[in-house]
């Protein structure tokens, strides 16, 4: 946050972030798992206040664990899935923590998005019927970016099964069945994305860390020996607590439609990319990132939109690859190079059901399939000719509060994430209502998207991050690095993990805040390290040692230009580079000497219902996500006429 603080750029998740695997949009979280506030390992943690109890049948699962287990948790889980992955470590703290009186129970829920997953699911099962499911579980989840068949069959020897016996099963889908029932049950349960448990029937989501399973465990250990002291055999413990629950998890309330925060300018060529009416009544602009899962998903709905409202619509595809997804800026390439020739659709299409795929070769594999000019291809590709123009229509996402992926405008209106069909229908049927009024007063079809944009403001949207600015929150700054002046009016408390992207991707708005209004803004640095980030914490606590030598904003600044370089003997390089003294750094890293601070912090943001990172409060007003300046601006030049107007009282 520093002046010499280099510029980042998103690293993606995710994963997920999610993250993706745990992608943080600024406006929403769209993710197969939606994160529960984070907590420190040793910090106490209230188990869910969702008390209800589903009826998740065991059934011949592989299982692990005493049959007769006080404690009964099943998984459903998916072997490509990053998160699945990533909770692995946890399970095992359980296995150790709970030695005997916890079982384990797998099924299966591949998710459609994840193109060797449903073949690894099988391979599992291959590999239970010969007895060694839970080694073929740990074979996979070890070797996740190697799914593919012959990297199956290599592990089905390693483990030392029956290899004819395995293939045979493989090729004639023997499990497929079993592995379908699986996904309904999900289905059926609600749990709908990767990984989902219920703890003796009650659900959590996601890779939770620890403190979140071990909470709810030692709730139902109470209720488990509360039974056996009423006669209850422990063998029937798991059939008593979960016999009234429910066969399936109650019905959601609808999902009302995303409320826009009115119309946002968003400006397209006629060059750009798009489909549908010359002269539609809507047009929507989509931001898009052809390795992010969401945008597939969202790419099945798009064509629901195209195939209801035909010529009346207009679809408009800009690029936003996000870093962190390797391919991403390539295939963006690749689409803009096959638009060259005619063919952005054809290829866009192409990627999108190889998401999977979107390496140099793979492209220009996909090239020759549509029927591209090879030599034209590749000389676009190698020039990198519009590596600026994919620059531009992400800098425009930015500005437009489009932080994440994928993010559609309706006539200016933001919808973001892949909401379902029935979110977007009912902003396009009121547009639709709208240009038909516009057309009986004498507006031409043709000038109706220039009719829509004349409500449409360049103003950063006030809600977009689910501020509520009549309930400040109480954040105190204690022993927190602090950035600034003591006295400053303006306080700008920020939860960061110094290895999730968007928190390196939101420093560059924090220095042009810092440039902009010097001494009337100080920064206060929270730790918030997410529990999938493996180096998260230690990073964190290289940040507290450096602070313990006066230069925490130093190892800051070294963190944050070198995210993915976060390992012990990183820390270590970083701390010579900035002058520490290096003993007395590491011992404070291997007397964990920060986890006071870290924990505290962590305890402030679940107090204060963080979620994600990263998560900003400006006297006390939040702003979540790697949004522009303008969106702190707006809040900072409120607070100070606050305290102008309070110091002129």
């Amino acid at each position: 946050m520093k002046k010499g603080t280099a510029v980042l750029l998103l690293v993606v998740v995710a994963g997920l972030f999610l993250g993706l695997g745990y992608f943080w949009r600024g406006t929403k979280l769209t993710s197969d798992n939606k994160a529960a506030p984070t907590a420190a390992n040793n910090a106490p943690v209230a188990p869910p206040a969702d008390k209800t109890v589903c009826k998740v049948a065991v059934g011949n699962s592989p299982a692990k664990g005493p049959d007769d287990a006080l404690i009964t948790i099943v998984e459903f889980s998916d072997f490509q899935c990053p998160f699945c992955g990533r909770v692995v470590a946890t399970l095992k703290q359980i296995e150790d923590n709970y030695r005997g009186k916890v079982r384990f129970v797998f099924k299966n829920n591949p998710l459609p998005f994840h193109q060797n997953a449903p073949l690894a699911a099988e391979a599992a099962m291959a590999a239970a019927d010969q007895g060694k499911f839970w080694e073929m579980h740990d074979k996979l989840f070890a070797n996740q970016q190697a799914l593919e068949r012959p990297a199956l069959e290599k592990y089905a020897q390693e483990i030392g099964i029956n290899l004819d016996k395995f293939k045979v099963a493989l090729d004639t889908n023997a499990h497929k069945d079993a592995i379908e029932a699986d996904k309904t049950l999900a289905a059926t349960l609600g749990a709908n994305g990767t990984p989902s448990f219920f703890i003796n029937g009650r659900s959590l989501r996601g890779a939770q860390p620890y403190p979140q399973f071990k909470a709810l465990i030692d709730e139902e250990l109470v209720k488990a020996n509360e039974l056996i002291k009423n006669g209850v055999k422990k063998s029937d413990v798991y059939a008593e607590l979960t016999k009234n629950g429910l066969d399936k998890a109650a019905a959601p309330p609808p999902q009302a439609p995303q409320a826009p925060q009115g119309r946002r300018k968003v400006e397209y060529s006629k060059d750009d990319p798009q489909e549908g009416g010359k002269n539609p009544k809507v047009t929507i602009v989509e931001f898009s990132d052809f390795q992010c899962p969401f945008c597939s998903r969202a790419a099945a709905t798009v064509t629901q939109i195209k195939e209801t409202y035909k010529d009346e619509i207009r679809i408009v595809y800009k690029n936003n690859p996000l870093p962190f997804h390797q391919n991403a800026n390539i295939a963006a390439q690749a689409a803009l190079a096959a638009h060259e020739q005619g063919k952005f659709w054809q290829m866009h299409d192409k990627m999108f059901a190889n998401q999977q795929a979107l390496d140099r070769p793979s492209l220009e594999k996909y090239a020759k399939e549509i029927g591209l000019n090879m030599p034209k291809f590749k000389a676009a590709l190698d020039s990198g000719k519009f590596k600026t123009h994919i620059e531009e229509e992400s800098k425009l996402a930015n500005s437009l509060g489009a932080n994440g992926t994928p993010a559609f405008f309706v006539d200016g209106k933001l919808i973001s994430g892949a909401q379902p069909f029935e979110n977007f229908k009912s902003v396009i049927d009121a547009d639709m209502q709208k240009a038909d009024e516009m057309l009986k007063k004498g507006v031409k079809r043709a000038s109706l998207y220039a009719e829509f944009m004349k409500e449409a403001t360049n103003a950063p949207p006030p809600s977009a991050n689910n501020n509520d600015e009549n309930r400040p929150a109480d954040v105190a700054v204690g022993d927190s690095a602090v950035l600034g002046e003591a006295k400053a009016p303006v306080t700008i408390v920020e939860f960061s993990d110094f290895q999730c992207p968007f928190c390196g991707r939101a420093i560059p708005a924090i220095q042009q805040v810092e440039k902009e209004y010097k001494d009337k803004v100080k920064v206060v640095f929270k730790h918030n390290p997410l529990p999938f980030h493996a180096n998260a914490r230690p990073a964190a606590l290289a940040a507290e040692a450096a602070k313990e030598q006066g230069k925490f904003w130093q190892m800051h600044d070294k963190l944050f230009s070198n995210q993915q370089a976060l390992a012990r003997e990183n820390l270590v390089s970083y701390a010579k580079e900035i002058g520490l003294d290096v003993g007395k750094f590491e011992k404070s890293l291997d007397a964990k000497k920060g986890d006071t601070q870290i924990d505290k912090d962590l305890a402030d943001g679940q107090k204060a219902g963080v979620n994600g990172t990263p998560t900003f409060f400006i006297n006390g007003r939040r702003l979540v996500g790697a949004v522009p300046a303008e969106n702190f601006k707006s809040i900072i030049d409120d607070e100070l006429k606050k305290a102008s107007a309070h110091a002129t009282k």
